[in-house]
């Protein structure tokens, strides 16, 4: 086992680089540094999976860098991207060609918000949901850790599946923390892909030799059977993916779910949820205790949402359930992932292949829009409200909303941190090395000794001279803990 501090971003690319035979890129934050890392790595000569340098090749927008994957793959070639907020909606015309023509491409995206009445460079989930009927599947990972896994189930499930994948990560929540990680090497990637797909998509290739059809027009008498007829691919793809993760976990030990549930076996609430938030509740379902009858489910596959496994995976006690989403879709009778949990439980319950005889409350809220603190207090919240005689059926938590009044009361005695863990806050200015040398710190104890580290760095978007907040932990078991610190017992003003 070898254990490497990265970044989300860093973990990530490095699997997609060693996946692709073309790199297409155009640097947007908070995905940037996966474009660099490619770009260097290929500057140096490393190879790919098949022994070659991947092609990098700087376009002029993020709609050139996904025409030119798309070209890539009716070339023959296996393809990929990084990008974020309005680079991904740039590219939304070429998805849903990608998508309509079965090309197995993976798009790694630093989810982030879409610039709406004002821009920000902070994460959210409203990027990646606006994309969600271009025909993609969508994996969702939580941590550092998953940034790297399920990379690699990306791919295989992409190539194996012939659906092109989203795999999408919390803007710097996920794509700048550092962490301590199981570093996965060369031959383990290898050993995820199987050639027989491979080579079945190199010979779809275009090519004079062997003419075929693409990119046509087509009238009304035939249309709609074309589209219908993508229809098994995509009711394969969850047990694509499954199976994928399958055999990832049968090389590391680190097993994956298309829904994963942690808590109470017997649990009557239970928060649905994707990205590093899930760790977050998770953490909290921790701090309630086994008496609270309390869980979270993760979703980690959103596209194509399989509504079977969803209900299978909830526990058969369940009487209350709020979903929870990191984007805001304004004028719609609830966010994307409420209303696919609201559909899946009924659907469940009138053909009586859910557990329960009537279906259990679902009640929806948003958070940490534009990264937005989201905390074990506020988890807590969440799950006070679902104990209310009357829950909310619509509502808020991390701010407080005197306009609408949708937010929950915070009680911020609430307070979790990592049990054993070094706490130390560094306040700087943008510019002055703070970051950097906290940087290094937590490299060098991640790197040089036996303990687990992590470092998050709160930027301004003004970036030099602002104000910058280093939060570090370290200490001698893994961290998940991806929330600002809330008590540190080490605190430094430069």
């Amino acid at each position: 086992m070898s254990w490497t501090i990265v970044d989300g971003n860093e973990a990530c690319a490095a699997v997609a680089y060693h996946l692709a035979d073309v790199i297409a890129i155009y640097p947007i934050t908070p995905s940037s540094t996966m474009a660099e890392a490619a770009d260097a790595w290929a500057a140096d000569g490393r190879h790919n999976l098949w022994g070659t340098v991947p092609s990098v090749v700087e376009m002029q927008s993020e709609a050139g860098a996904a025409g030119a994957v798309h070209g890539a793959l009716l070339a023959g070639g296996l393809a990929t991207t990084f990008t974020a907020s309005q680079g991904l909606l740039l590219m939304i015309p070429n998805m849903f060609k990608i998508a309509g023509e079965l090309l197995p491409a993976v798009f790694h995206v630093s989810a982030r918000a879409v610039a709406t009445h004002a821009l920000s460079i902070f994460g959210d989930h409203s990027d990646v949901m606006a994309v969600r009927s271009t025909g993609w599947a969508m994996l969702s990972s939580a941590s550092v850790q998953e940034a790297q896994d399920l990379a690699v189930v990306a791919h295989a499930a992409a190539i194996e599946s012939r659906i092109p994948f989203v795999h999408f990560f919390d803007g710097f929540r996920t794509s700048h923390e550092l962490q301590k990680i199981t570093a996965l090497d060369a031959d383990t990637i290898d050993r995820m892909i199987d050639d027989s797909p491979v080579a079945a998509h190199r010979a779809r290739a275009l090519s004079p030799d062997h003419p075929t059809l693409r990119g046509s027009a087509q009238n009304p008498d035939v249309f709609f059977q074309g589209r219908e007829a993508a229809n098994p691919f995509y009711l394969a793809t969850p047990a694509i993916v499954q199976h994928a993760m399958d055999r990832f976990a049968a090389l590391t030990g680190r097993a994956h779910q298309l829904f994963e549930y942690y808590g109470s076996a017997t649990a009557t609430r239970v928060v649905v949820i994707m990205g590093s938030a899930s760790e977050t509740v998770a953490t909290t379902v921790d701090a309630l205790g086994p008496d609270s009858r309390v869980g979270v489910l993760t979703v980690k596959l959103y596209r194509p949402f399989s509504g079977d496994d969803f209900v299978k995976a909830l526990p058969s006690t369940v009487t209350h359930v709020a979903v929870l989403d990191r984007t805001k879709e304004p004028g719609a009778v609830g966010e994307p992932l409420y209303t696919d949990v609201v559909t899946a439980l009924a659907e469940a319950v009138a053909t009586t292949t859910a557990p329960w005889a009537t279906m259990p409350r679902v009640i929806g809220g948003r958070y940490g829009l534009g990264s937005k603190e989201f905390s074990p207090a506020m988890a807590a919240a969440v799950f006070r409200a679902l104990a209310a005689e009357h829950p909310p059926q619509h509502f808020t938590v991390g701010i407080t909303d005197d306009v609408t009044a949708l937010s929950l009361p915070i009680d911020e005695g609430v307070q979790v941190e990592p049990a054993g863990a070094v706490r130390a806050l560094f306040y700087g200015l943008g510019a002055d090395g703070t970051v950097g040398a906290n940087k290094n710190s937590i490299k060098i104890i991640g790197d040089e000794t036996d303990l687990f580290a992590q470092g998050y760095f709160v930027y301004d978007s003004k970036k030099s001279g602002a104000v910058t907040v280093s939060h570090l932990r370290f200490g001698p078991r893994p961290i998940d803990a991806p929330y600002l610190l809330s008590r540190a017992s080490f605190i430094a003003c430069h």
